[in-house]
């Protein structure tokens, strides 16, 4: 299995991929204009759960110093564009989707 992560900023949505193909997709909240989610190749460096506060059930953090995919305790602003450039999502997504990808995992988060 080799899992990766791809980020569509435009489309705010999070697709899983095993060996390039989509197995699955979540819906995503991403960064507001003054506080945009980079676009780029990353990885996923550490995995914490319950990290408190508005990170809700996971944090996964990337290579890129205070940016990580993590769960939300603001259901409502998954779809939107309302983070401080982290990649939002629903609780029960983000826990399913740390079961599934380990630590060094590709995430490319792309603008379209």
């Amino acid at each position: 299995m080799a899992y990766s992560i791809v980020v569509s900023l435009g489309k705010r949505q999070l697709y899983l991929l095993d060996d390039r193909k989509v197995i699955k997709t979540y819906p995503v909240g991403i960064g507001k204009i003054l506080t945009e989610t980079p676009s780029g190749t990353f990885r996923i460096i550490n995995k914490a759960p319950n990290p408190g506060g508005p990170f809700g059930a996971m944090w996964m953090g990337l290579n890129k110093p205070h940016y990580g995919i993590h769960g939300t305790n603001d259901p409502q602003s998954i779809g939107k564009q309302v983070s401080h450039g982290c990649i939002r999502m629903y609780n029960p997504d983000v826990l399913e989707l740390s079961r599934i990808v380990p630590v060094g995992t590709t995430v490319t988060i792309r603008p379209v």
